[in-house]
């Protein structure tokens, strides 16, 4: 339990940071496989005028490209904060071993990151939704996901 403290701690260094620098918001995240931090990083919404910089998924990037994997295995996520929903799908796609974190989302909330909004959206259907999402088909387009099936290259993810 103890290692897991230094990891979160790190996190909360990483998220100081880059507040600090005016990067973006208060938001750090270690990512590790055994004992080696094999990435950090920190929210770079502000910096790279990105709303998908988030701390969680900059560290991702770095520790896919280290690993030369689009998937985490055997690796532990460690973040100053409960991941956004945004986060939240980019962590299972990347399927880390675990993810521990320190401030929950309601302690974000109260720093004005309140993702609430956006949990009950994704509940919501489509017709109800703050912003529209409306289905246009156009026929045969679905013939693509029979082609990635029946390609001889496939990796499947």
């Amino acid at each position: 339990m103890k290692k897991h403290y230094k990891y979160l701690k790190r996190a909360i260094e990483l998220a100081q940071s880059g507040m600090e620098s005016g990067d973006g918001g208060p938001f750090g995240v270690v990512i590790v496989k055994g004992d080696v931090i094999i990435a950090e990083g920190h929210n770079c919404v502000l910096k790279s005028n990105d709303p998908t910089a988030h701390a969680e998924v900059v560290a991702i990037r770095k520790a896919c490209a280290v690993l030369q994997s689009y998937q985490l295995e055997n690796c532990i996520i460690y973040s100053s904060c409960e991941p956004c929903p945004m986060c939240l799908g980019a962590i299972y796609w990347a399927r880390p071993e675990a993810v521990y974190y320190v401030s929950t989302r309601k302690d974000a909330a109260r720093g004005e990151f309140d993702d609430e909004f956006i949990y009950n959206e994704i509940a919501m259907p489509t017709k109800d939704r703050s912003i529209p999402f409306t289905h246009l088909p156009i026929k045969n387009a679905d013939v693509l996901f029979t082609q990635w099936l029946n390609k001889s290259d496939r990796k499947s993810y």
